[in-house]
């Protein structure tokens, strides 16, 4: 009892306290508590605990977070006490103090969610600087011009982030300076330089604020807290998270940590680092550095950084210059890889020749490294075969499967710059991400091209298809987001002079302007001018290992939506166990086939309506036979008629005019069928199975075409398994009176054949109705597939087709989580699901089930669809790795829980 009391005791203690400390060997915390501590405050944590050398800091907790935005962005009355306390506990270990003019401790503080959010939030340097202390600062052994450079730069930050004056407001300063000192780099501004560009700063500071620059240094320390947590709701980190789907009451944690420093002279240098190449995923320490540099300096790409290993670069490595810290550097490397058992992002400064890691993260990475990287600690024996399946995301596979340049197009690049994330795109040329976003949203394919990009360029990397940056290295912002998002990027490209304010570049003798194509391919680095021929990847070598220990874990099976013979082999080559959807109107639109729809339409009765479906009837034969063969062996799903008939018919008058002629009718005749036709709501009006009912001579041909094809084809020996599924069923009435007519029809045609065929009959659950009465539906149906794209559109009352006009101000608001046509709603939509299988086993306890809506291909869908016990999941042909593997992370899911 007395223990049980005691370990009670310490719960409440940990859940009430708001900050955590680490450095000098000992920490509050550890790597999983990244929910508390976010992912920096708990790595952070954890390499202090594992001896890593990590300069000693706190962590404000994301609780802290939460009640910050509860309480309209105050910060709780506890907090100082407990920062105070631990801002002593630093000063005791470095042996400086927070405000002392002449030995003064300075902080950055930074934010870290629990999910990497690259430079989406904000972060404030050199914290403690005043007019007193930064001389203090500068007798540490940097100098003054250390010192004021240092200083210059946390004003210009704090200005920034806490005060809120826009970065442009002090851009001109530095610059202004550089010109009367007739230098060309910051770098060569002198100490009475840089304290005239201070002074002109903080004068920018009281005419913007009002007030003067704060020399409190306490103040200074509540203001960055705030602000840090309030840049949590800034537009690029929601931008970011709505993009990643990271939710928004997660909130970020704050680290508060000691400054040391990359710009105190030559023996100083900052850098980024992969512990492997996170483009490729070879196994070779990866990254750039930059000597007498803050770490802003390299992830910003506005100096050309540096290798760590030797290379044919020309430059000086790392590994030559300071080679001890570099030896540090690759056992470090090496011990949290291990440690970690996954490829780990760091971030490192080396003050006067003592290296320091500032963070650890898991390394973001293309799909092509994310496989490669699993199949290899496998092949190592870091990790097995179910924790690789884990650990790469379904969109790294969708990156995998993007197209690659041709290798016989005879085109030459105009230029080649650094390829930070692979695949090839081609678009139009532009030169701002506001333009990207609009020229994307009027369907244009765009290239977004910079000089360097910036974490308010969320959005605009988003809708290009590829990303360029003149300048910035392989671990600058453009390369480290669009990597995350799987946009093929080049960086670094510096024979592309961007000059934005004309949207202009020039390359050698040529200029590209606004809305030129150009090709990325950002697995060389090369840049095309115009379109150039791609080709698909192929799923082969370490792709084909690795979806082979997918294929093992997965318990539920993944079906295609393929409507074409060319389709259904893609379909196959990606994997797919089958066609859950072969949407029969599709082959209805040809050019030889449009006109026999047509006549059917406007037949006057039955016999010619019937004469016209006998001259559809050997097409639609002759495409399942394509299907079919293409997919032996395996279950292919039809999907009988299902789109009103007014959709087959022109609604031009010049178009109605050609098709009177064309006919033979009369124009008044043709104007009357087309004009009886138009609904008011043609998506609950005459479609589906009621089109059958209606016309059952229309629903008869395509029975009897399936039918003719799969005996046909049976007949040559070629295993046939279709699946005739009625769409739009509302009550048991509809599917009874249908099924009857495809057993009648299947007979006839089997006893004609004389061959052995087995098939079955479903129908495609589409309707709230059908799911509530399910039970009576499976008394006949064999099988049911959930079409949720218009399951979804009746269960809200949305129009999918004017949707798109508010849901993403839903998405926006928080009224929806995510846009319900993309990811399943669970709560609503899923509830209907969940009903529909269990009334339909309750009757038919071997009722197959599978969903067809593209939903069949959003990994959080697929989690949902083997939750409530689903046979498969059927999506378009290139989103099927995905859904393999997002079947497979589910079962393994399962299986990690106890389920």
């Amino acid at each position: 009892m007395v223990m049980g009391g005691r370990l009670a005791k310490e719960e409440e203690e940990m859940s009430s306290k708001l900050v955590y400390s680490f450095g000098a060997g000992k920490a509050d915390g550890e790597a999983g508590m990244k929910a508390l501590l976010g992912g920096k405050g708990a790595n952070l944590a954890e390499m202090t605990n594992i001896g890593v050398p990590v300069p000693p800091g706190f962590t404000i907790s994301t609780d802290v977070c939460t009640q910050f935005y509860k309480e309209g962005g105050k910060l709780p009355d506890q907090l100082e006490p407990e920062i105070r306390e631990q801002i002593a506990r630093i000063e005791e270990i470095v042996g400086a103090r927070f405000g002392d003019p002449s030995n003064p401790l300075l902080v950055s503080v930074r934010s870290g969610a629990r999910a990497s959010m690259p430079g989406m939030m904000d972060t404030v340097l050199n914290l403690g600087l005043t007019p007193e202390t930064v001389e203090g600062l500068a007798a540490m052994g940097g100098g003054e011009r250390f010192a004021y450079d240092s200083y210059r730069r946390f004003v210009t930050m704090y200005g920034n982030v806490v005060l809120g004056i826009p970065h442009e407001a002090f851009e001109g300063e530095l610059e202004a300076a550089m010109k009367k000192a007739g230098v060309k780099e910051d770098s060569q501004l002198d100490a009475d330089a840089l304290k005239g560009v201070v002074e002109s700063l903080k004068d920018i500071v009281k005419r913007e604020t009002g007030n003067n620059f704060p020399d409190d240094v306490w103040e200074q320390l509540r203001g960055s807290v705030r602000a840090v947590f309030s840049s949590w709701n800034n537009n690029r980190a929601v931008s970011y998270r709505r993009l990643h789907r990271i939710p928004d009451e997660w909130g970020t944690a704050v680290t508060v940590q000691a400054m040391v420093f990359g710009n105190m002279g030559p023996d100083c240098a900052t850098g980024v680092a992969f512990t492997r190449d996170p483009a490729t995923g070879e196994n070779r320490f990866y990254g750039e550095y930059l000597p007498n540099a803050q770490g802003e300096d390299v992830v910003a790409g506005t100096r050309t950084p540096r290798p760590l290993a030797k290379d044919d670069s020309g430059l000086p490595s790392l590994e030559e210059t300071m080679p001890e810290a570099y030896k540090e550097l690759c056992d470090i490397r090496a011990r949290l890889e291990k440690h970690y058992k996954d490829v780990q992002d760091l971030e490192f400064t080396i003050q006067k020749g003592r290296l320091w890691l500032l963070q650890t993260r898991t390394g973001k990475r293309t799909g092509t490294a994310a496989v490669k990287i699993a199949v290899d600690l496998v092949k190592e024996g870091v990790i097995d075969s179910r924790t690789a399946v884990r650990r790469v995301e379904p969109a790294h596979l969708d990156q995998l499967l993007h197209p690659q340049i041709d290798p016989k197009a005879k085109e030459s690049p105009i230029a080649k710059g650094l390829p930070a994330s692979p695949g090839a795109a081609g678009g139009k040329v532009v030169f701002t991400a506001a333009d990207a976003v609009s020229w994307a949203e009027r369907g244009e394919n765009v290239i977004l091209i910079r000089n360097e990009t910036s974490p308010d360029d969320i959005d605009g990397m988003h809708s290009a298809r590829a990303v360029v940056t003149s300048r910035g290295g392989m671990t600058s912002h453009a390369a480290v987001v669009a990597r995350g998002m799987g946009k093929s990027c080049v960086v670094g490209c510096g024979a592309l002079s961007v000059d934005a304010g004309s949207k202009t570049i020039t390359v050698g003798s040529q200029t590209i302007v606004e809305g030129d194509r150009v090709t990325v391919d950002g697995t060389t680095g090369n840049i095309y001018l115009g379109e150039v021929p791609t080709m698909e990847a192929a799923m082969t070598g370490d792709f084909a290992e690795f979806m082979k220990w997918v294929d093992e874990a997965r318990t539920i099976g993944v079906r295609a939506n393929s409507d074409t013979p060319g389709d259904s082999e893609n379909a196959r080559r990606f994997g797919a166990e089958g066609i859950g959807l072969c949407r029969t109107e599709h082959m209805f639109f040809g050019e030889e086939r449009l006109p026999a729809v047509q006549e059917m339409i406007l037949a006057d009765d039955v016999e010619d309506r019937k004469k016209a479906l006998d001259v559809l009837l050997p097409f639609q034969r002759d495409d399942f036979v394509g299907i079919f063969k293409a997919m032996e062996g395996l279950p292919v799903t039809v999907r009988l008629l299902d789109p009103p008939l007014h959709e087959f018919l022109p609604t031009s008058p010049e178009a109605v005019k050609r098709l009177a002629e064309r006919t033979g009718k009369s124009l008044q005749k043709v104007q009357a069928k087309v004009e009886s036709l138009r609904e008011a709501n043609p998506m609950l009006g005459h479609r589906g199975c009621r089109v059958g009912i209606s016309f059952p001579e229309v629903y008869e041909m395509q029975m009897r075409a399936i039918f003719e094809a799969a005996c046909s084809l049976t007949k040559e020996g070629v295993k046939v398994l279709p699946e005739i599924m009625i769409p739009l069923i509302g009550t048991s009435a509809e599917f009874n009176r249908l099924r009857a007519m495809c057993d009648e029809v299947g007979a006839e045609v089997i006893k004609q054949t004389g061959v052995d065929l087995k098939y079955l009959v479903g129908t495609m659950i589409e309707i709230p109705r059908a799911c509530l009465v399910a039970d009576d539906i499976a008394k006949q149906a064999q099988f049911f597939s959930f079409g949720t794209n218009d399951l979804t559109q009746m269960t809200f009352g949305y129009s999918r087709d004017d949707a798109g006009v508010f849901l993403p101000e839903y998405v926006e608001k928080g009224i929806l989580k995510e846009d319900p046509f993309q990811v399943l709603d669970t709560e609503g939509v899923g509830l209907l699901v969940r009903m529909g299988i269990e009334k339909g086993r309750g009757e038919r306890p071997d009722l197959k089930v599978g969903i067809c809506g593209e939903h069949g291909g959003d990994p959080a869908s697929v989690h949902f669809c083997f939750s409530v016990g689903m046979d498969y999941v059927s999506c378009s042909p290139y989103r099927v790795p995905l859904a393999r593997l997002a079947a497979a992370q589910a079962a393994l899911g399962m299986e990690a829980r106890g389920d």
